[in-house]
């Protein structure tokens, strides 16, 4: 476990380091550790070592390993089926992956069940990639002015993913475009949504997402395994 340490201790002073470059702190910058390929004790460790935050895209991987860490905050990062709503609505902090007016339709109804409100962020696809979900770009204004009809869904800000490359660089035009976007939709939103959180930035290309704007970054690889 101390491998994880030394990770994280690296990470955390890259962050600050960007974060800096923004004009902000560390402090200001959500690590959500993608927790999806390593076991409950590995999660147990980074939380022993202050991780607060962990993510996971598989509703089973989900359950089984927030019920060992409920104490921790549980984001869900990965695609969700309308038929596992039912798993997740009561269980994450925060959803990731709002990609689909069904899918919030389908939040709504069982958050409303619960009497709870659920925050979740819009997922917009920028690079316009036939492998990746989300809104186009050009739908979310529709998406956001429409989010007064489910009272029980509160949509915290966006979410992107970048296009696969070993270059860093190579993220920053989407990362730039997706604040763009959010600063855009911050200025004629209805009072009832609320667009301060950007999710943008992997194990690859954090340090860049944060440069660009992220307030959270979901880090897997770079933290939980050998590179």
């Amino acid at each position: 476990m101390e491998d994880i340490r030394q990770r994280l201790n690296q990470i955390r002073q890259n962050i600050g380091r960007a974060a800096r470059h923004s004009g902000r702190t560390e402090k200001d910058i959500i690590l959500v550790a993608v927790s999806k390929t390593v076991g409950p004790d590995a999660v147990m460790a980074a939380y022993d070592m202050g991780v607060t935050d962990f993510g996971e895209n598989r509703v089973q991987e989900l359950i089984r390993k927030s019920s060992h860490l409920p104490e921790a905050r549980w984001h869900f990062i990965g695609r969700l089926q309308t038929n596992k709503v039912k798993d997740v609505v009561g269980r994450t902090c925060l959803i990731h992956s709002l990609d689909r007016w069904t899918l919030a339709e389908e939040i709504n109804k069982r958050a409303i069940r619960m009497g709870i409100r659920i925050p979740a962020l819009v997922q917009v696809n920028i690079t316009g990639e036939g492998s990746k979900t989300g809104l186009d770009p050009g739908e979310v204004p529709a998406f956001l002015q429409s989010a007064d009809q489910l009272p029980a869904l509160q949509i915290m800000g966006l979410m992107t993913i970048a296009q696969e490359d070993p270059d860093p660089e190579a993220s920053r035009p989407v990362f730039r475009e997706l604040a763009r976007l959010r600063s855009r939709m911050a200025a004629n939103s209805p009072e009832y949504v609320q667009l301060g959180c950007l999710s943008m930035g992997m194990s690859q290309d954090y340090q860049v997402a944060i440069e660009e704007g992220a307030d959270i970054v979901r880090i897997g690889s770079a933290l939980f395994e050998q590179r």
